[in-house]
C-alpha cells in the first residue's frame, strides 16, 4: 500500500475483490477513482466508505459473501479465526428504553449513551460524525435495525473500539430500504477502517441470518443483550 492512495491491484487486494472488476466500478462511476494514463488510483478512505455502504445495503447472500471475506482478510491479517464482535459490546453503553422519537433525537440520544461508556473522548466529533454519516446515506440496514457510525473514522474519537446497543421505546423511521421503521440500533464506535467493515459484516449477517433481533424484542436487562448477542454469534460461527 502506498499510504492513502492505493493502486488497483492494492485496491482489489484490499477489499477482496478481481482487479477487472474494481476496474469495471470505477469505469461506470459506482466507484470513486482517478484514471491517468492508462492507470488507475484510489483513496482509501473512499474504498472504505463504498465497502460501508455495500455492506449496508446487501440482501442476506450478499452479506454471507462479504462477510466471508472480511473475516479471511482479518484472519490473514491478525492471525485471528476466531473474532467475536459480542467483545466490543460494553454493558454500560445499553439502554433498552430510548425515548427518541425522531432521527435526530435517535443520534442525540446514541451520542449520549456512547459518552456513558467512558471511551469517547470527542462527544461533539462523534455527534457531528454521525449526523454527516445519516445524510449522505442511511445505515438503516432492515429488520427493524441500524448500524449508525461517524462518517469519518477518526482514532483519536474513542480510547477502543466498541459498540453501544439501543432499544426504541417505539420504532422511529430511519430511511431503511423496506420502509419499514426501526426500533434496534447498534452504535458502531471504531478507530480502523479493517475492523469497522468486519463490524459491519459481522452485525449484517447476525440481523440477517440469525434470530436476533427476535430475542432482542423481549430482552428484559442489559445483561440479557449480551447473553442474547453472544448465543447468536456462537451458533452462527459454528
Amino acid at each position: 500500500m502506498s499510504g492513502s492512495i492505493m493502486t488497483l491491484r492494492e485496491a482489489a487486494e484490499f477489499l477482496q475483490l478481481d482487479a477487472n472488476e474494481l476496474k469495471h466500478f470505477a469505469q461506470r462511476g459506482e466507484l470513486p477513482a482517478l484514471e491517468r494514463n492508462g492507470e488507475w488510483r484510489f483513496e482509501v478512505r473512499a474504498l472504505n466508505e463504498w465497502a460501508q455502504r455495500n455492506i449496508l445495503s446487501a440482501n442476506r447472500r450478499e452479506v454471507s459473501e462479504q462477510h466471508s471475506l472480511l473475516m479471511n482478510r482479518m484472519a490473514k491479517s491478525t492471525g485471528r479465526r476466531n473474532w467475536l464482535v459480542t467483545e466490543l459490546f460494553r454493558i454500560n453503553a445499553i439502554d433498552l428504553e430510548m425515548p427518541s422519537k425522531t432521527k435526530g433525537g435517535v443520534i442525540r440520544d446514541l451520542t449520549e449513551l456512547a459518552e456513558a461508556s467512558g471511551l469517547v473522548y470527542d462527544k461533539d466529533a462523534l455527534y457531528k460524525g454521525l449526523v454527516e454519516r445519516e445524510e449522505a446515506a442511511t445505515t438503516a440496514v432492515g429488520r427493524g435495525c441500524a448500524f449508525p457510525h461517524a462518517k469519518i473514522l477518526d482514532q483519536y474519537m474513542f480510547e477502543t473500539p466498541f459498540i453501544a446497543y439501543a432499544r426504541a421505546s417505539r420504532p422511529v423511521f430511519f430511511g431503511a430500504a423496506d420502509g419499514e421503521s426501526t426500533r434496534h440500533f447498534f452504535l458502531v464506535c471504531s478507530i480502523s477502517h479493517s475492523l469497522h467493515l468486519s463490524v459491519l459484516a459481522r452485525l449484517a449477517v447476525l440481523v440477517h441470518g440469525t434470530d436476533l433481533v427476535e430475542r432482542l424484542d423481549f430482552a428484559e436487562d442489559e445483561s440479557e443483550v449480551l447473553k442474547i448477542v453472544a448465543e447468536c454469534e456462537r451458533a452462527f460461527c459454528t
